[in-house]
């Protein structure tokens, strides 16, 4: 079965929004744990306008030993204030896996991939830090890349794809060409020996068809539309859902 991380960033964004401690984000992450996910995702930014450095340690203490622990980030984007750096942050909790991914401040969310042509010479000594850590290392890359190769000989060890346009095509009910470029990717991945992640804008609604259409996809790593979707039927209910959709 397709592991199911839950994306806490947007729990974060709410009690942000306000101050104090409320929403609670590591009864979030229990409630999640309770219905049954197999991971927590999260994703901090050096500008710490949702999920902050203390929310990675206290989760790293209720987490390990019973799911999986996916931190997010941007690995060139250096210390800040009281943000260490992705890299300091893996150093200190050990998470499951890392998730590399190219954003920068002035994204609202994550938009592309990594080229790997281009960036694969800056991400060889971080990508194996990580490794010697104990963490498993993914590279969020678009839909259409085919340079696996490249990812796998420096250590790598799967790919998440991006699904934004696939999301974007599926709400539009065009959704036959991106399916098939994420597809298409995913095939290629797994040939250079990398497991297949996937995320961004997957919802109750699109998930059922993404999975459908590739074999052996190993994680999906969900947050906006599931929070949102919580907001009508509750957290554990909408985990609950999706597990039934990945089953």
């Amino acid at each position: 079965m397709t592991l199911l991380s839950v994306n806490l960033n947007k729990i974060a964004v709410l009690r942000n929004s306000r101050g104090g401690r409320e929403p609670d984000i590591c009864r979030a992450a229990q409630t999640c744990i309770e219905a049954g996910c197999g991971g927590i995702t999260v994703h901090p930014r050096p500008d710490q306008r949702h999920v902050r450095p203390d929310d990675v340690r206290a989760l790293a203490g209720i987490l390990r030993g019973r799911v999986e622990y996916n931190i997010e980030g941007n690995p060139f984007a250096g210390p800040r204030g009281d943000y260490p750096g992705l890299i300091a942050l893996a150093r200190e909790v050990r998470p499951t896996q890392v998730t590399l991914v190219p954003d920068d401040d002035g994204q609202i969310t994550s938009d592309h991939g990594f080229d790997l042509k281009r960036d694969v010479g800056r991400l060889r000594p971080l990508v194996r830090e990580l490794c010697e850590l104990g963490c498993r290392v993914s590279l969020f890359i678009d839909a259409g890349i085919h340079d696996f190769d490249l990812a796998a000989v420096i250590g790598v060890q799967r790919i998440e794809i991006y699904t934004g346009p696939y999301a974007e095509a599926f709400a539009d009910g065009r959704p036959a060409a991106a399916l098939a470029s994420c597809a298409d990717t995913a095939r290629r991945a797994h040939q250079a020996g990398l497991a297949v992640n996937a995320g961004h804008d997957l919802s109750q609604a699109n998930l059922g068809t993404f999975k459908a259409a590739i074999p052996g996809l190993a994680e999906v790593s969900i947050g906006h539309a599931l929070i949102g979707e919580a907001l009508y039927e509750g957290l554990g209910t909408t985990v609950r859902n999706y597990l039934q959709i990945l089953r």
